[in-house]
């Protein structure tokens, strides 16, 4: 056998391992949902930021509804003519 063919069939045998392994990684992740889920309460994120040069920095604490429909209210502005 060939170099070239070698190669082929080593690349073949990768994707055949990589197609597996991502058939078993989906079907153990199936039905587990993504994200939080919904409910009544607020989810808080915290995001820091530290200046490498001495300047100091900055802590915030983000608060999100859990429910959608309440998350979805926040980007409707306050004076939307409804009309």
């Amino acid at each position: 056998m060939t170099a070239l063919g070698l190669s082929a069939v080593l690349a073949a045998a990768i994707l055949a391992v990589l197609a597996v392994r991502v058939r078993s990684v989906l079907r153990s992740e199936r039905g587990t949902g993504r994200g939080a889920a919904p409910g009544r309460g607020h989810h808080v994120l915290r995001a820091e930021y530290f200046s490498g040069g001495g300047g100091g920095g900055e802590a915030t604490e983000y608060r999100v509804p859990k429910d959608p429909q309440a998350y979805a209210r926040l980007f409707v502005p306050k004076d939307t003519w409804k009309g």
